[in-house]
């Protein structure tokens, strides 16, 4: 039994936007997922880290949602910037039921268990240099709210948090979620969305008592990042 994580799958069977145009190590995404993704068994959870899918709906999501499906083991979903499709957790529990999709589960305000550990998380946000304003305010705190539930549910346990966005990069840090972690002596936080040459912004390693790792696909080499044996 393992527990894996994975971001930014960017899948596009049903939208046709594929991230091969983009080069470099996205020509053959497809396949070097399906290949990297092979390593998961049964018996194993991978959290899949936002930006899952290009499509615009739930409907239009289908065949993205029956290759995810196929994915062995539990697979918990947290939302990305790009996942236009999210809807709500009832919503996207009656679809899974109508297409017979199982083992799927949202993260969102809750919390899931893996051998002990609570697995927490949100999308999270952050404030860029040109944006900024009371709309993007309104974002953070919201998800302010929804991180801090899913680490409240959590009681005791020892946590780590999945997030789509990066809590900290070089040249710029969420003080807001960052102090959320430190407080509820988050163990480890993995995070996705940096890609190319974004890259050489990640931060990883230990910050203040806390491991830090970027999980986007293409950082990754497309293969799931081991988090717990």
């Amino acid at each position: 039994m393992s527990l894996y994580a994975i971001g930014d799958l960017h899948l596009c069977l049903g939208a046709p936007k594929p991230m091969d145009i983009f080069g470099g190590g996205w020509v053959g995404y497809m396949e070097k997922l399906r290949s990297g993704l092979s390593v998961i068994k049964p018996e194993d959870t991978v959290v899949l880290l936002g930006d899952l899918s290009w499509a615009l709906s739930l409907p239009e999501a289908k065949e993205d949602f029956a290759w995810i499906h196929d994915i062995p083991g539990r697979k918990i979903i947290l939302k990305g910037n790009h996942d236009y499709w999210w809807s709500t957790a009832s919503k996207f529990y009656s679809f899974c039921r109508e297409n017979e999709f199982s083992n799927m589960w949202i993260l969102n305000n809750n919390h899931y268990e893996y051998d002990g550990w609570a697995i927490c998380g949100s999308r999270g946000w952050f404030y860029e240099e040109n944006k900024g304003g009371i709309h993007d305010e309104k974002i953070l705190k919201r998800e302010l709210i929804r991180l801090e539930a899913s680490l409240v549910s959590a009681g005791e346990k020892p946590k780590i948090v999945f997030l789509h966005y990066p809590p900290k990069y070089h040249g710029y840090e969420c003080t807001q979620i960052l102090d959320l972690l430190e407080r509820y002596q988050v163990s480890k936080c993995y995070y996705g969305h940096l890609h190319g040459a974004s890259h050489h912004l990640a931060v990883e390693g230990i910050y203040n008592g806390i491991e830090y790792r970027l999980a986007s696909a293409d950082y990754l080499d497309f293969h799931p990042i081991p988090v717990l044996p």
